[in-house]
């Protein structure tokens, strides 16, 4: 293996990102982009280096507020990664991550209270770039969500292939009601029969456009 190919070791290993790790982002100012999922991120810097503390690991230099536009306050959060190669330890690898703290929604400003936390996971996400995770969506054709938003759409869908509807999800995962911010939470019908969250979250998108919770999308249904 010459020089050059030993040091494309851990990049050729994290860059290839599966199916199931990819979320296309279904409305918003990113609408059709693709995101990564931040725990397969995760899962291949724990496959690759060890278990996060031992093999790979972060610090926190700094979590600071910033004042947007109107009313808006957007949190960001500023690391340095490390991990261990062999009997080696990296140097630190700085990522800068960013959420809104304060946002400006339809029905008016909304404050999270886990602005930080979706901050450090999109640090955590901007570090292990430097490493080639993820390589591949944001080298290829796919538009990421850090793609300049006037770069060429993906070609549509024709009406032989369908999409499967993409519901929008918070950073972890999760489908959170854009009325209450909850995250969405299965429901018994009058049958006894159960609907999961995704059912009840696609129902929304497909009444309302966005994701709602069951007792949020009654409210809406009988207003």
């Amino acid at each position: 293996m010459t020089k050059a190919n030993a040091n494309l070791t851990i990049y050729g290993e994290v860059a290839a990102v599966p199916d199931y790790a990819k979320k296309n982002i279904a409305a918003g100012r990113l609408k059709g982009m693709t995101d990564i999922s931040p725990m397969w991120r995760i899962e291949k810097l724990t496959e690759i280096f060890g278990p996060c503390g031992i093999g790979w690991w972060y610090t926190i230099e700094k979590q600071w507020l910033e004042p947007g536009s109107d009313g808006e306050v957007k949190a960001f959060c500023n690391i340095n990664l490390f991990y261990k190669w062999g009997e080696e330890t990296s140097q630190a690898i700085p990522g800068t991550g960013g959420s809104a703290y304060i946002a400006k929604e339809r029905t008016g400003l909304y404050t999270s209270d886990e602005a930080y936390k979706m901050a450090l996971t999109d640090a955590i996400s901007v570090a292990a770039k430097a490493l080639g995770v993820g390589a591949d969506v944001y080298m290829g054709t796919e538009r990421d969500k850090y793609t300049a938003k006037n770069d060429p759409p993906p070609p549509p869908v024709t009406e032989t292939e369908p999409a499967e509807p993409q519901i929008p999800t918070d950073p972890d995962g999760f489908f959170r009601c854009a009325d209450c911010k909850n995250v969405v939470q299965g429901r018994k019908k009058k049958d006894g029969t159960m609907m999961s969250p995704k059912e009840i979250a696609l129902l929304g998108m497909n009444t309302f456009g966005v994701v709602l919770c069951a007792d949020c999308l009654k409210k809406r249904r009988s207003a």
